[in-house]
């Protein structure tokens, strides 16, 4: 059970934050950074859930996803250690991954295919969901990069990989089914 009386501590007034195994990291440190932008990601769709007044079951995924993202953010803040942690880790797991590809499944089947690439926008909903979208995967470029420097538990990248594909699928879905989507016209404007 998370209990917080207070909100400043002060301790990370020297440029540090304490993950949850109480190791200090700078603010800038490349797990630092990465949970962030996961933090972010999920500011970014509950912002988009605004929107999707109109399509409760699609805000009923983002609840789903909002909860993962802060499964994924404790999973990020808990790096292995060389001794086993006194209590078990949060991670991201397999189910995870596997009800976004259903969620997907479901949204884009009545889609029709891409004929071009799509542009951010259309309806206020998709263009937040694109936002979403893009934030996410600056998440994972950066959780691909810690792993190559540090052990991350692998279906934690699965994971912001599978929901950016979830939040493309969602934009068009919010877009009239595909209909509303603008659609990029290469060489246009020369």
């Amino acid at each position: 059970m998370v209990r917080l009386n207070r909100i400043y501590t002060r301790t990370g007034d020297d440029g540090t934050t304490g993950l949850v195994n109480g190791e200090r990291r700078l603010k800038c440190d490349k797990r630092v950074a990465c949970f962030g932008s996961v933090d972010e990601t999920n500011a970014a769709v509950g912002v988009a859930r605004l929107h999707v007044h109109a399509f409760p079951d699609l805000d009923v995924m983002l609840i789903g996803v909002q909860n993962d993202l802060f499964d994924l953010g404790a999973d990020l803040a808990t790096p292995e250690g060389p001794e086993p942690p006194e209590v078990t880790p949060l991670r991201v797991g397999e189910a995870q991954v596997a009800r976004l590809e259903r969620e997907i499944d479901f949204l884009n089947r009545s889609l029709e295919p891409l004929r071009s690439f799509v542009l951010p926008g259309g309806s206020s909903a998709a263009a937040h969901l694109h936002l979403a979208r893009t934030i996410c995967r600056r998440a994972e470029r950066e959780a691909v990069d810690l792993a190559a420097h540090e052990a991350v538990n692998p279906e934690a990248i699965k994971y912001l990989n599978r929901l950016s594909d979830f939040l493309f699928v969602a934009s068009r879905w919010v877009n009239d089914l595909g209909r509303g989507d603008v659609l990029w016209v290469p060489g246009k404007n020369r």
